[in-house]
């Protein structure tokens, strides 16, 4: 029986995949979450950390820039590690250590001067304990980011696995809001003084209560069947894939796992370059896109248009609850529709939506038209780039090599990630640049690599839809035997 035939037949245990599913898109919970907290201490930072060191405003950009996207150099250690990680502990073991560093992270985080001073008499000096932990969660992200797509498309069956890797794109999107949410709800618990001093630290807090839940959960869910014959625990994974669908489809998967990691070498390159090339651009453009130039700096954004500080919020808010909305609108297309065509359809909203959003910068009409080609962006985003590279991340790599292959794809997308996001800030608060496009400008390169990125799906991006993990293998030229 083949891979296709075997996939047929499955009937998986719902409430079980499902369980699990949603235990280990709260990986992906704290991903969003933690990744979006630091738009509510944007100006916290500037004003603690940066200003009272009086530096020119190049420096200051960057400086501001780096400290608000150090976590993305934790997310590219962390990403880097989890293939040999999660080779040695495992899917779930590598999930745990990611939960242990979100909790850590969020404590040290809100209170950097803790070991060091009492809170608050550090001054500036506190940005070095700060860049410290800020980098520790995002360790817990590039690992998480890696693994709770993983571990759901390893215990999904093929005809439900784009929908249910989805469901970490919703947890992404969801965790933003919620932090959208608990930022707002801060927010509006003082002034402007009072969250400058206070308020930033009860933001970043309150990340440690869902770590806290992530940890405990996951010391009732299994190690995947595909881990556990990587390791020779035949049994174990039987066992396992019983629990998931039935004692015959057991036997069936089982074999065909055992048939996919014997056929190859198992070298990085056991089935040529391009399946990597692939995958590395697929995570390259995600990020080339723009979008977290827009989710990590919304607020500022929705100041640039004159909104005040609670209303920036608020309409940050809205940002949110559209990407949560169009998101679910890949739940229900991604495997009827396929990965290549949603791909495709997004890039190109993106592309109409930032060169829009940078003319309406540029001209000054700012206000209603730009709010909507910022969420008519995120709705692009939304449907496609961002639940279906992770789909795609989850599946395109042959089983022998998806460690290591998924770990480079994973540490490129949040290398792309700190180069936007440090860039963004130096680019929408340079005053040479803002007098001639008035900041117009970053919004425009980002069309640009959106129109890129369609392309490149065009060309080189096959279409995954319905096959099992194991017949993925077929897709790529195997180089050695």
């Amino acid at each position: 029986m083949n891979s296709t035939t075997a996939a047929a037949v499955a009937s998986p245990n719902t409430l079980l995949v499902h369980g699990l599913t949603l235990i280990a898109a709260l990986g992906s919970l704290l991903f969003g979450y933690d990744t979006a907290v630091i738009s509510g201490a944007t100006a916290a930072i500037d004003a603690n950390f940066v200003t009272p060191r009086g530096l020119p405003e190049t420096w200051a950009n960057f400086l501001s820039g780096s400290t608000i996207s150090c976590a993305l150099i934790g997310c590219i250690i962390g990403s880097a590690i989890a293939g040999p990680l999660t080779v040695r502990l495992g899917r779930r073991g590598g999930l745990l250590v990611a939960a242990l560093l979100f909790f850590v992270s969020a404590i040290g985080s809100a209170y950097p001067e803790i070991g060091f001073a009492s809170v608050g008499d550090m001054g500036t000096g506190a940005l070095w304990p700060f860049i410290f932990y800020r980098t520790l969660s995002g360790m817990g992200v590039g690992i998480a980011s890696m693994l709770s797509p993983l571990y759901i498309a390893e215990i999904a069956p093929p005809s439900q696995r784009g929908r249910l890797v989805t469901y970490q794109q919703i947890a992404i999107v969801g965790g933003m809001v919620l932090v959208y949410f608990v930022n707002y709800a801060i927010a509006k618990q003082g002034n402007d003084a009072w969250v400058l001093s206070t308020g930033w630290r009860y933001m970043l807090l309150s990340g440690a209560l869902p770590a806290a839940v992530f940890l405990l959960l996951l010391l009732a869910v299994p190690e995947t069947p595909r881990w556990l014959v990587m390791k020779g625990r035949t049994e174990d994974a039987r066992g396992v894939l019983r629990r998931l669908s039935s004692e015959g489809e057991a036997s069936i998967v089982l074999r065909e796992i055992e048939g996919s990691l014997a056929e190859t070498t198992g070298k990085l390159l056991s089935f040529g370059g391009l399946v990597l090339f692939v995958g590395i651009m697929l995570s390259v453009f995600q990020q080339l896109v723009g979008i977290n130039a827009v989710l990590y700096y919304a607020p500022q954004m929705f100041r640039n248009m004159g909104m005040t500080t609670d209303a920036s919020f608020l309409q940050t808010v809205i940002v949110g609850i559209a990407n949560v909305a169009f998101t679910l609108v890949a739940l229900v297309t991604v495997d009827r529709w396929g990965r290549k065509p949603l791909l495709i359809l997004g890039a190109l909203v993106m592309a109409a939506s930032m060169l829009a959003l940078g003319f309406l910068f540029y001209s000054g009409n700012v206000g209603t038209p730009a709010l909507i080609a910022a969420v008519a962006y995120i709705a692009g985003f939304a449907l496609s780039w961002g639940p279906v590279v992770w789909v795609l991340l989850s599946e395109i790599f042959p089983n022998a090599i998806k460690s290591q292959a998924m770990a480079i794809a994973v540490a490129a997308q949040w290398f792309a990630n700190w180069i936007v996001s440090t860039t963004f800030k130096m680019l929408d608060g340079s005053s040479l640049l803002n007098a001639h496009f008035n900041h117009g400008f970053a919004y425009w390169i980002y069309g640009v690599c959106s129109i890129l990125a369609a392309l490149f799906v065009m060309r080189y991006v096959p279409e995954t839809k319905g096959r099992t993990l194991e017949a993925m293998q077929h897709l790529w030229k195997p180089a050695t035997k």
